[in-house]
């Protein structure tokens, strides 16, 4: 399994993040569907305190052994009377398919178990993600609800998929 770090934003990372906030192609998967000006990315991390309870989310940089900046880890829409939050996930292309994925979410999950004291998480992935959906069931994610055109991509609306993970106390 490869080796991650997750880390804080850095004010360097705006390129990263504006890179994927710009790209169409993830906005199919996601709820984004507006481009973001460097601009407010830059407000953003010079905002966000990086305490999930002030914010009401988190956003990590994965980074590989050698530091080489690969992706961006979230925990969205968290719960804290619930003890729960959304994950997202985005490794960068050149890095996909490579093992990188399953040692994003050993990180997450032991940050979610240790520090934030975390019941579950869950991720809604379009059904057509046939990798990020294999991704999450071999973590030990479980299907639990279908959500019928949930997403809508300009065209049509697809269907995504409820998977959730209960995780230790």
């Amino acid at each position: 399994m490869k080796h991650v770090k997750l880390r804080a934003l850095e004010p360097e990372d705006l390129d990263l993040l504006y890179r994927i906030e710009n790209d169409k192609e993830l906005w199919d998967i996601s709820t984004t569907n507006v481009p973001y000006s460097r601009f407010l990315l830059h407000e953003y991390i010079s905002n966000a305190t990086g305490d999930i309870y002030a914010d009401g989310q988190v956003r990590l940089i994965i980074e590989d052994e050698d530091k080489t900046t690969i992706g961006v880890v979230d925990l969205t829409n968290f719960d804290a009377r619930n003890n729960r939050a959304e994950l997202g996930l985005i490794i960068e292309k050149p890095y996909r398919n490579q093992g990188y994925g399953m040692s994003v979410l050993n990180e997450i999950t032991s940050y979610c178990c240790s520090v934030l004291h975390l019941h579950q998480l869950y991720v809604i992935i379009d059904e057509d993600n046939v990798a990020s959906l294999s991704l999450f069931e071999k973590y030990g994610f479980q299907k639990t609800a279908k959500l019928p055109d949930w997403l809508f991509d300009g065209k049509n609306y697809r269907q995504a998929v409820m998977m959730q993970k209960i995780l230790a106390l």
